[in-house]
């Protein structure tokens, strides 16, 4: 699966329709958790009867009805995401929290189907065809969704973010871009002081994108709290305090992302550490560095590309690993 993202240009109105959308996708989340809750204990919900609730809900409430039905189920389908994970856990056994589903309070996307969304023959704009009233929106960016059929776009999916709204289409295609055999393997050791060092004694830099954004980012901060309550002031200020935090995530992200490719080009077998960053974060005089490092980030674009470069990822105990 591909995902290719452009960033939307819209009227104020639009950006309106698209939370409006966005905070019914909500509704009908929480109600479908409230549900399944609600049920008695000897009664088994499955995806198919949250599927058959939205749809009442579409019967019951005006602006349920308005949202396209397979939006409706597709915000369905993400509570039972949520719930089929908390089942596994509990399963599986797992040490500690096992994700009871929560309520959202602050959801950032919406997403269609098949349906409810229809692309211009230029493929740089998209009409969002149900009854929220978002109509057509510019697409910003350089992919090239026009090479794609239009019947391979599984999905598409409005985010919201701190510096505008985005539009992610979902295209069913085979990322396999099989490169040479070099003949080398590997072995990394990640960690605070040195983002990694590997078996032939590299040690990559550690950038601390927060770290080094960190005084902007209180700053920031501080002046929300010198704002009025309600204000447009304060909406701003939070709305530049956001923005700080969303560069830093793409910081992290980019970096993870070029050195984890780099790694699985230049060799045929890469070894990580089998961490468990999750409860890493409990420690929290290090919580901080460690979610900098983004380790866990680094770990996803290591298997992503050893499986695109058709080359080998190994996750290897993490004991005595840092030892020479």
């Amino acid at each position: 699966m591909l995902v290719l993202e452009y960033k939307i240009k819209a009227k104020s109105a639009q950006y309106r329709a698209i939370d409006e959308a966005i905070r019914t996708v909500q509704f009908i989340r929480n109600k479908c958790l409230r549900y399944w809750m609600d049920v008695p204990k000897d009664a088994k919900i499955k995806r198919f009867d949250l599927n058959k609730y939205s749809t009442e809900l579409r019967n019951e409430f005006t602006f349920v009805k308005d949202l396209n039905s397979m939006a409706c189920q597709a915000s369905a389908e993400r509570t039972w995401l949520a719930i089929s994970r908390f089942y596994d856990n509990c399963k599986s056994q797992k040490l500690g929290k096992k994700g009871f589903p929560k309520f959202q309070k602050d959801n950032r996307s919406v997403e269609y189907k098949t349906s409810g969304w229809k692309l211009h023959s230029t493929k740089r704009r998209i009409t969002i065809t149900d009854k929220k009233g978002i109509g057509e929106l510019k697409l910003l960016g350089k992919w090239d969704i026009h090479t794609y059929p239009i019947q391979s776009i599984k999905r598409v999916r409005l985010v919201r973010r701190a510096d505008g709204y985005y539009c992610q289409f979902c295209v069913d295609v085979e990322c396999i871009d099989v490169q040479p055999k070099t003949g080398n393997e590997i072995g990394l050791d990640v960690g605070i002081e040195s983002f990694y060092t590997d078996s032939n004694g590299y040690q990559e830099p550690n950038p601390r994108f927060l770290r080094k954004a960190e005084s902007d980012i209180k700053q920031a901060q501080r002046r929300i709290h010198k704002k009025k309550k309600g204000s447009t002031g304060r909406r701003k200020a939070r709305a530049r305090y956001s923005k700080k935090h969303l560069r830093v995530s793409r910081q992290r992200n980019e970096h993870a992302l070029g050195v984890a490719r780099n790694v699985c080009k230049s060799n045929d077998l890469v070894a990580y550490e089998d961490l468990r960053v999750s409860n890493m974060l409990k420690n929290h005089c290090l919580a901080k560095s460690i979610t900098d490092a983004s380790w866990y980030q680094f770990r996803e674009w290591i298997e992503y590309f050893a499986n695109k470069f058709g080359k080998l990822a190994v996750a290897v105990p993490p004991q005595y690993t840092s030892l020479e």
